[in-house]
């Protein structure tokens, strides 16, 4: 994109009232995490999909998500699998991370891939199970502590496939109890951030199935207990900006994980599918960044954003550089609703001209702003245009077949 593309682009938001150096400072500002699962082999229920050049370890994990973060600028730090990422010195791991220009991002505990989890691992009606679970959050807790982590990251698999098969209401404390557990160990700069998920691996029911379950926990823990939401956890046509603005204004919006959904846990590209959805998300976290409230702008300016997929066909990198690109297309637009327009429009229940507001800016092509701010700090002003160029992507292929899965 020419600079003439981007002086036209700068005169028509001028032109729309926006003030776009403030824009440009919060693109800037924009951080997404990667996932070092990403990077790996992964498939279907059916079947896991080898590539030639994923990474075999965690330490090439991190040379992977490096290579996101130098074209896009947006990803400086990778969030961590226990026991996928398991190895004997993290701080070693953090100097690597350190060294590539990039750190270790949220700690996630893994309770549903050991035999022992079958039924459950904080909700399993067997105490020793529990324990052991327990056990493994507090590890996670320690990991965080030695690598400069601040976020413990839940998702819990637990849940039952046929009526009668657990007490609700026991597994209910149960699962309290163990969140209770890792609650108190957090040193006071830490923060849990508790996923929900309405369905599968379980099927009848799911201990931990809506965000109202999640903030529910979060209150009674405390104020280092956040959700966090992943738009591929709900079900079908459930208004997700909704409980956006709702948990914001509660002030416990902790985390966000991107990723796209037809049907279900999909876990596509992020804006493969809806980009609009995505676009009104975060049109609901600006507004909620510009609130009177302190409370709620901190909170909107202090989430965790990850991505959370799995590219079973393409090629891990370009797929995670698409994903941020497309994170901050939405982003980008969602910055540029008139406030002052919507807001009026609103008042006067004005329907037609509120609907304007947010769509108008929904279809603005945010390309000549991205390609600047880009350049601004220091990454490709195309990235996926340079990544592959760059030719990273055929020097892994010697890795060959057979890297670190899931």
């Amino acid at each position: 994109m020419s600079d003439k593309a981007y002086i036209l682009f700068e005169q028509q938001q001028q032109d729309r009232g926006i003030d776009l150096s403030k824009v440009k400072d919060k693109l800037k500002a924009l951080k997404v995490e990667t996932p070092s699962w990403g990077f790996g082999d992964s498939g279907t229920r059916f079947k896991v999909f080898q590539q030639e050049g994923v990474p075999r370890n965690p330490y090439e994990k991190f040379e992977d998500a490096a290579q996101v973060h130098k074209y896009t600028g947006t990803s400086p730090s990778v969030a961590i699998h226990i026991p996928w990422d398991k190895v004997e010195d993290y701080a070693d791991l953090g100097r690597h991370a350190k060294d590539l220009g990039v750190s270790i991002g949220a700690v996630n505990p893994n309770l549903f891939q050991d035999d022992d989890y079958k039924f459950g691992s904080v909700t399993n009606a067997d105490p020793a199970v529990r324990q052991k679970a327990v056990n493994h959050l507090l590890e996670c807790v320690e990991i965080a502590r030695t690598t400069g982590s601040k976020d413990v990251s839940l998702w819990f698999a637990d849940g039952t496939n046929y009526p009668g098969q657990g007490d609700f209401r026991k597994r209910k404390h149960w699962m309290y109890e163990g969140l209770k557990t890792l609650y108190d160990a957090l040193d006071d700069n830490m923060r849990m951030l508790i996923e929900y998920k309405f369905f599968e691996p379980a099927f009848y029911h799911t201990d931990l199935a809506d965000w109202g379950m999640a903030y529910n926990m979060a209150l009674k823990l405390g104020p280092k207990a956040e959700v966090l939401v992943d738009t591929g956890h709900h079900a079908q046509g459930v208004n997700i900006e909704h409980l956006v603005a709702y948990l914001l204004d509660e002030k416990r919006l902790g985390g966000f994980h991107f990723n796209s959904r037809k049907y279900a846990d999909d876990d596509l590209i992020v804006a493969a599918h809806n980009p609009y959805e995505l676009f009104l998300i975060f049109a609901q976290i600006v507004s909620a960044s510009e609130d009177a409230d302190a409370g709620i702008r901190d909170n909107a300016e202090n989430i965790a954003y990850m991505l959370d997929q799995c590219h079973n066909l393409e090629p891990k990198i370009p797929a995670m550089i698409r994903s941020i690109m497309n994170v901050q297309t939405q982003y980008a637009k969602s910055l540029l609703i008139n406030q002052e327009e919507l807001n009026e429009a609103q008042a006067k229940n004005d329907v037609l001209a509120a609907e304007e507001a947010v769509r108008s800016a929904y279809e603005i092509d945010v390309n000549p702003l991205l390609e600047a701010v880009r350049e601004e700090i220091g990454a490709a002003r195309k990235p996926m245009e340079a990544y592959q160029a760059s030719g990273y992507g055929e020097q892994i292929l010697a890795r060959g077949k057979g890297g670190a899965s899931w």
